[in-house]
Order: C-alpha cells, then sequence, then structure tokens
C-alpha cells in the first residue's frame, strides 16, 4: 500500500504546476523564461562590453563600421570591435525572443483570453527598441558615463519587468490582495524604493570608476569615487536593514499558507545580497578586477530578480482568507 502511495505521489503533478498549466501553455512559458534569462544575460555581456575597454569597438551606430554593419578584418584590428558586435547581436537575439514571446501570449491559449497579460508582453519589446535608441546615443557621445548608466538602469528595469511577466503569467486575473499584516503593507513599496536607490548608486560608483568602457579615452563621473562608494554601501545595509526586519515580522506572522511563497522569497533575497555583498567588498579592497565587476553587474540583476520576486508575492490575486483582505 505505500508502494502505491509513493507511486501516485512522483508521478502527480504539482497543485502550485496545475495551476499555472491552467493559466499558461508550455511553450509561452518557456519563452516567458528565456527572456527574463536573455535580459539578465545582455547585462553580463554588456559589462564584458565596458569591462574590455570595447565601448567604442564599433565606431558607429547601427552601422559598425563606416560602410559595413559588421567589424572588417585588417591589420590593425583588435578583439574589441567583435565584442561589441557580440553584444548587439545579442541584442538581435532578444529581440527576437520578445517577438516570439509577444505571438505566443497573443496567439496561444489560456493567455490569448488574458488582456492584462497581453499588454504586459508589450514591455520587453518596447524596452529593447528603447535600449536600441540609448545605445545608438551613447556611442555618439563617446560613452558618456551618465548614458552608459542609463543604459545599465533600463537593462534592470527590463528584468524586473519580465520577473513580475513571469509571476502573472502563472496567477489568476483577479484584483490584488495584500497579504502582509498591517505593520508590513508599506514594506513591497520600501524594499522597491530602496532596491532602485541601491542600483543607481551602483551605476554611479562604476560611473566614477576606472572601467569607462573604451581603454584609450576614459571618460568618468566628476565625482570622489572613494564618496560615491561609501553612499552606495550605506543604502546596501539600509536595503538588508529593511529587508531582515521586515522578513523577522513576516516570519512572526502566524502560520498562514498564502505567506509561503513571500517567506520562500525573502529567503532568496537574503541568500542573494549576501553574496552580492561579499562580492562587493572583495571587489572594493582588490582593486576592482574586471572578473568580480562583471560577477557583481551579474548579482545586480539577480537581486533585482529576487526583490521583484519578494514584492510580488506579498500580494495575491487568488482566493484569500477574508482575514486578509
Amino acid at each position: 500500500m505505500s508502494s502505491a502511495t509513493d507511486a501516485t505521489r512522483r508521478t502527480s503533478p504539482r497543485p502550485g504546476r496545475d495551476a499555472r498549466d491552467a493559466r499558461v501553455d508550455r511553450l509561452t512559458w518557456g519563452l516567458a523564461v528565456a527572456n527574463l534569462l536573455a535580459q539578465v544575460g545582455i547585462i553580463v555581456t554588456g559589462g564584458a562590453v565596458r569591462l574590455t575597454g570595447s565601448g567604442l569597438g564599433c565606431s558607429q551606430w547601427p552601422l559598425c563600421e563606416p560602410g559595413s554593419f559588421t567589424p572588417v578584418f585588417h591589420e590593425a584590428t583588435s578583439i574589441h570591435p567583435y565584442i561589441e558586435f557580440g553584444n548587439r547581436t545579442l541584442t538581435g537575439v532578444l529581440s527576437v525572443i520578445a517577438v516570439a514571446l509577444l505571438w505566443a501570449v497573443y496567439r496561444r491559449e489560456p493567455t490569448a483570453s488574458r488582456p492584462a497579460v497581453r499588454r504586459l508582453a508589450w514591455w520587453p519589446l518596447a524596452g529593447i527598441a528603447l535600449q536600441a535608441v540609448v545605445g545608438g546615443i551613447t556611442v555618439w557621445v563617446d560613452l558618456h558615463p551618465a548614458v552608459v548608466g542609463s543604459h545599465m538602469l533600463i537593462s534592470l528595469a527590463l528584468v524586473a519587468l519580465s520577473t513580475y511577466l513571469l509571476v502573472r503569467l502563472r496567477s489568476a486575473d483577479a484584483p490584488a490582495v495584500a497579504l502582509a499584516p498591517p505593520a508590513l503593507r508599506l514594506w513591497p513599496l520600501a524594499l522597491a524604493v530602496l532596491a532602485a536607490a541601491v542600483v543607481s548608486l551602483g551605476t554611479v560608483v562604476t560611473g566614477a570608476g576606472p572601467h569607462s568602457g573604451d581603454a584609450d579615452e576614459p571618460s568618468r563621473l566628476a565625482l570622489d569615487p572613494y564618496l560615491v562608494t561609501r553612499l552606495h554601501s550605506g543604502m546596501v545595509w539600509l536595503f538588508v536593514g529593511v529587508a531582515v526586519g521586515g522578513g523577522v515580522l513576516l516570519n512572526r506572522a502566524g502560520d498562514r499558507p498564502e505567506l509561503g511563497p513571500a517567506r520562500r522569497a525573502w529567503t532568496w533575497l537574503l541568500a542573494t545580497v549576501a553574496a552580492e555583498g561579499v562580492i562587493g567588498y572583495v571587489q572594493h579592497f582588490t582593486g576592482l578586477p574586471e572578473v568580480l565587476v562583471g560577477l557583481h553587474m551579474l548579482g545586480a540583476a539577480l537581486v533585482v530578480v529576487a526583490t521583484t520576486s519578494l514584492c510580488s508575492a506579498m500580494y495575491s490575486r487568488e482566493a484569500v482568507p477574508a482575514a486578509v483582505r
């Protein structure tokens, strides 16, 4: 009898998977996951462009070189044009994924019957188009750090939007209901604002640091790197304090099953922030080696994913107990 029960458990779908399958088909879900991974990946490749000094490897936009869409090999050619062009190519791949995702959301059930999800699916493609324009401006202004920083922040916003799209795809379409007790109702908003401040100050730190994106003519913000680093780390510690304090209250909210996803998301957020913090301090005290700076940029994207997941988990579009409302 026990063996039969175990076999049934192994072959039966999980309740969460059943609910997701009722709201999004596997192809659409897979494209949404691929979109998020590509949004994070292009931050990493964009960081590689900056950290290798390849920001002006392609001297023009949308062409790479005068009269050529791709790098032209000659004796004086370095690796920089190929690194920059590789990042541009990934933008094309990301565009294909975003178009495929939009098609799937509109043409495949059950998402084709969900207007809110269809509207949300436009944002990744619109963001990619905006990024293409900002990327061109970045080349035209010779990698001005403020423009380069905005390029990074738009990518992080797209990571947040892509994460939220995954949340909505597996959620119902009812109005959102706050799950948190009154003491935590503003916690998601505080986390979102602080996360935005942390990553914004992080781009300022990079803009004032040694990795300008061009090896020959570096352009940096006229700021004290040590001062902006202190401001950035102070904001990080404030974010950590709010995250830990809110999480303690969350775990004291009683045995409420609807808060289980939020508690799991909180654990993942703390783990991600801890790893990002270790990388940040190590890179600072070791002279900002390129590999660690690149990992720190990846970590920033993962912190955005974790924060968006936690904030989203504090609300539900499912049937919740009346006491929560």
